[in-house]
């Protein structure tokens, strides 16, 4: 992996640390060897909406913090998300969760990445 990115990557890891939103979704953030961030999040009941199933809205947060993450290293300058369509599968209840992006187009303006999130059981 180039060493750039890898830097890049470990800023990024020593940075999210920090934010809020991460510390009170109890999230970590790390790299697998090909360069895909991995999100993973214990289970908590404060992130449950009314019929007991972990909300959509973690789950969306997660994705978006995937597909970030796996792109952001390889560009030089910040960036943003500027769309992306989440489609929900399954209800989820009482289970951590994992998720993880994938690059699927790299451009110098615009990058498109693939992100899925998994319960810790699957």
């Amino acid at each position: 992996m180039d060493q750039i990115i890898k830097k890049r990557q470990d800023f990024l890891i020593k940075m999210v640390q920090r934010a809020p939103i991460i510390q009170t979704f109890g999230m970590k953030l790390s790299y697998d060897e090909v360069g895909q961030a991995v999100w993973e999040m214990p289970y908590n009941s404060k992130f449950d909406h009314a019929a007991g199933g972990v909300h959509g809205g973690v789950f969306s947060t997660m994705l978006d913090n995937a597909g970030w993450f796996t792109v952001a290293p390889h560009f030089e300058n910040w960036i943003s998300t500027i769309e992306y369509q989440t489609r929900l599968l399954e209800h989820v209840e009482q289970e951590g969760l994992r998720a993880v992006g994938t690059i699927v187009r790299l451009g110098k303006r615009i990058a498109v990445a693939e992100m899925k999130l998994w319960t810790k059981s699957d």
